[in-house]
C-alpha cells in the first residue's frame, strides 16, 4: 500500500475513531480516576488536588507542540502516544495493590496526561492535514459526537462496569480489571490506527527544531501583543471556576456516606447517571447554546451562556439540602447541571475561535487559549476538595455559585466584536 493511499480513504473510518482515542485519556483522567479514588478511601482533598494537576499537561502542550513541527510523520506520533497511554493504563492495574498505590499510580496517570496532550497536538495537526477545508466542516460533528462517546464508555459503561464488580470483590481488584481494559483499548486502537490513518506528504513540516522554537517564540510575542490580552486571559481562566469545582466534587458528593453529607450513591448509580444522563445533556445543552449564540452573536449571548452555565448549579444546592433517596430526582439534578454546562461551554469555545486566536497563528493562538482553560480548571479543581472539607458539602455548593460572580461582571468589560455570527 502506497503511502499516501491511505490518505485517500473516507475520514469516515478514522476520524470517530481518532478524536474516541483523545476523548478516553481525559475522562479516565477527569472522572474514572477520581471515581476509583473515592472507592479506595482517599481523602476528597487528596483526590481534588493531585486530579486537577494532572491537568496541567493539557494546559502546557503548546510549549512543546514545536517539537512535533520537526517530526516529519504526524500519523507515527499518534500510535507511539496511543500505545505509551495504553501502556501507562494497563501498569496502573498492576499498581493498584501496592501499599504506595496512590503515589505511583498518580505518577503513571500523569503519563497517561502528557502522553494524551502530545496526542492532540498530532491528532488535530493529522487531522488539518488530510481533510480539506469542506471536509473539515463536514467531519467536525464527528469530533464532538466521538469525543463525548468516550465520555459515555469510560463513565457510563467503565465505572458502572467497576460498580457491578465491586459487588463481589475488593475495589482493588474491580479496578484493576477496568484499567486492564482501557489499556487494551488504547493499544487495539493504536493497532487500528497503524492501518486506517492517512500519513500526508510532510512538506515544509520535517522543519529543524531551532527553527520551530523560533517560530514559537514569535507567536508567544505576538500573542502578547493582542490589545486586551490580559484582561482576556483573566476572563478565560475564571470562565470555568464554578464548574471546575463542582465537577471536581460533585462525584464525591454522590458518593460520601449520609452520615459525612453526602448521598451514599454506589459506584454503580454514580456511572449510569453521569455517563447516561450527564453525556446526553451536555451534548443537548451544546447544541442548544451553539444555536443560541448563532441567533443573538456572542457578545449579546455571552452574560447569558455564563448564567447558564453556573444557575443550574443550583440543583446540587438542591441535592445537598434534601438530601433525596429517590435516584430519578438525583439524576435529574445532574441532567440540569450537565447541561448548563454544555449550554454554557460552548460561549468559551466561541470565545477563544472569535477574540482570543484571532491573527497571524490562529491555530496557535487557539492552542494557547485552551491552555490557559485548562490551567483554569487545574487552579480551581486543586483547591476545591479544600475548600470543601472546610465549608462541608451544602456551604460549598453555595461557594459554587458565588464564583460565577466574577466572570459574569467581566463579561460585560472584555473586548468582543459587534457582529453576529452564523456558523457558531
Amino acid at each position: 500500500m502506497s503511502i499516501d493511499q491511505p490518505a485517500r480513504r473516507s475520514p469516515i473510518w478514522w476520524v470517530p475513531t481518532l478524536y474516541f482515542a483523545e476523548g478516553l485519556p481525559l475522562w479516565v483522567v477527569l472522572v474514572v480516576a477520581r471515581q476509583m479514588y473515592k472507592s479506595m478511601g482517599v481523602a476528597n482533598d487528596q483526590i481534588a488536588r493531585w486530579t486537577s494537576l494532572l491537568v496541567l499537561a493539557w494546559a502546557f502542550k503548546p510549549l512543546w507542540s514545536p517539537l512535533l513541527e520537526a517530526v516529519r510523520s504526524k500519523k507515527s506520533v499518534i500510535i507511539l502516544f496511543q500505545l505509551i497511554g495504553g501502556a501507562s493504563l494497563g501498569l496502573m492495574a498492576l499498581v493498584l495493590q501496592l501499599p504506595v498505590f496512590f503515589a505511583v499510580s498518580i505518577a503513571l496517570l500523569g503519563v497517561v496526561a502528557i502522553a494524551s496532550a502530545t496526542h492532540d497536538i498530532a491528532a488535530d495537526g493529522l487531522y488539518i492535514a488530510s481533510l480539506n477545508k469542506r471536509q473539515q466542516a463536514e467531519y467536525a460533528g464527528w469530533q464532538g459526537g466521538f469525543y463525548n462517546t468516550a465520555k459515555f464508555v469510560a463513565v457510563g459503561g467503565l465505572v458502572v462496569v467497576a460498580g457491578n464488580l465491586e459487588k463481589s470483590m475488593p475495589p482493588a481488584q474491580a479496578w484493576m480489571i477496568i484499567f486492564l481494559i482501557l489499556g487494551a483499548a488504547m493499544a487495539l486502537l493504536a493497532l487500528y490506527h497503524s492501518r486506517a490513518l492517512p500519513n500526508p506528504a510532510a512538506g515544509d513540516a520535517g522543519i529543524a527544531v531551532r527553527d520551530a522554537f523560533r517560530t514559537l517564540r514569535e507567536v508567544f510575542i505576538d500573542f502578547f501583543r493582542k490589545p486586551g490580552i490580559w484582561l482576556a486571559i483573566l476572563f478565560v481562566l475564571l470562565f470555568r471556576a464554578g464548574e471546575a469545582q463542582v465537577t471536581t466534587i460533585a462525584q464525591l458528593f454522590l458518593r460520601d456516606a449520609r452520615a459525612l453529607g453526602g448521598l451514599g450513591l454506589t459506584t454503580e448509580q454514580v456511572g449510569w447517571a453521569y455517563g447516561t444522563a450527564g453525556t446526553l445533556a451536555f451534548i443537548i445543552g451544546s447544541v442548544i447554546g451553539g444555536y443560541f449564540a448563532a441567533w443573538l452573536g456572542l457578545r449579546r449571548a455571552i452574560f447569558f451562556l455564563i448564567l447558564g452555565m453556573n444557575l443550574p448549579n443550583v440543583a446540587f444546592c438542591y441535592l445537598s439540602l434534601a438530601m433525596p433517596t429517590d435516584l430519578t430526582i438525583i439524576t435529574a439534578a445532574i441532567f440540569i447541571e450537565n447541561f448548563g454546562f454544555g449550554f454554557g461551554f460552548v460561549g468559551l469555545i466561541l470565545y477563544l475561535m472569535q477574540v482570543v486566536s484571532v491573527g497571524k497563528y490562529q491555530t496557535a493562538h487557539y492552542a494557547f487559549g485552551t491552555g490557559f482553560m485548562a490551567l483554569g480548571l487545574f487552579l480551581f479543581g486543586s483547591i476545591s476538595g479544600d475548600i470543601q472539607i472546610a465549608l462541608g458539602y451544602q456551604k460549598f455548593f453555595v461557594w459554587v455559585l458565588l464564583s460565577a460572580i466574577p466572570v459574569l461582571i467581566l463579561s460585560r468589560i472584555v473586548r468582543i466584536p459587534d457582529e453576529r455570527q452564523a456558523n457558531a
